[in-house]
């Protein structure tokens, strides 16, 4: 059977790549309850608004990843799917970008605050944590899956070995090259790495919410989420992806990945520097 394919119901084949992402999703949205009950809002307002979410993310997601690699020559982006138009449905054979997930996600919370008269922010902040811990999870959908890895690691113990059949080959990079790259062949396990990245971010930002909760103001945690998640990004894109989507000299996930490190810096400059929280006053004596 098919590695990618967790288990079958007659005719259904369920993929190991969708149980990930829905058990991602699952405690994602269950800590964003628990986090909204703790800043004492409803956590109701999660779970009836998680649909909302979830579709506008997995949609923004598919987007992000269908327009991706645009001309390239590769069997992957706009270049495969204009051949293709019915496979941008098949999204159980992976493919959903993080950042178009991000930008959905974000619209999708924005509607489900304004339905039910809850701050944006206060939202936001209470689902950052729990974004970073289904990132990590779902990640390990990539490696069921077989893609999102880097280049050779030049170890015979460290690394992950790709079945041929699933490995990269573009104009730039071919990996199919068996003379030059054979069967055992380790290659950077990329999808590890940002999931290990995301639940320290995940613990991180758990933590800052209750050490510094007197301090905080609405937004925090989602500007830290962005620089977090921007800067392990980053890294990974340039130093392990050599087929990384490109837009000029740089990678376009870290192009987004620094916009995101901004924008992140700027909520907390703006809560913090621009307009900071008042100083309680001094008790007056009678």
């Amino acid at each position: 059977m098919d590695p990618r394919i967790a288990f079958e119901l007659g005719p259904l084949r369920i993929h190991w790549y969708g149980v990930v992402i829905t058990a991602g999703m699952i405690v994602a949205t269950y800590i964003a309850a628990l986090e909204m009950k703790r800043r004492g809002e409803d956590p109701g307002v999660v779970w009836d608004g998680v649909l909302w979410v979830i579709a506008f993310g997995i949609l923004g997601a598919r987007l992000y990843h269908v327009f991706s690699s645009p001309n390239d020559g590769s069997n992957s982006g706009w270049a495969y799917y204009r051949q293709n138009p019915l496979q941008i449905l098949a999204i159980w054979n992976g493919g959903l970008g993080i950042y178009g997930g991000l930008i959905g996600g974000i619209l999708g919370a924005l509607l489900v605050s304004l339905k039910h008269r809850v701050s944006f922010w206060r939202l936001a902040d209470s689902a950052a944590p729990g974004v970073l811990i289904a990132q990590s999870i779902g990640r390990w959908g990539n490696y069921a899956n077989q893609e999102l890895y880097g280049g050779p690691t030049g170890s015979a113990w460290w690394g992950i070995t790709i079945d041929p059949a699933f490995r990269i080959r573009t104009p730039h990079v071919d990996f199919t090259d068996l003379q030059r790259y054979p069967p055992e062949t380790r290659f950077h396990p990329t999808f590890f790495y940002e999931s290990v990245w995301n639940f320290v971010g995940f613990i991180g930002l758990m933590w800052i919410a209750r050490r510094f909760q007197d301090r905080l103001r609405d937004g925090d945690m989602m500007g830290l989420y962005f620089i977090w998640y921007g800067l392990g990004r980053s890294w990974i894109e340039l130093f392990f992806r050599p087929d990384a989507w490109t837009f000029g000299p740089l990678p376009t996930a870290v192009l987004i990945s620094l916009a995101g490190i901004a924008f992140g810096v700027a909520i907390l400059f703006v809560n913090h520097v621009v307009r900071p929280p008042a100083a309680p006053q001094p008790a007056v004596s009678a």
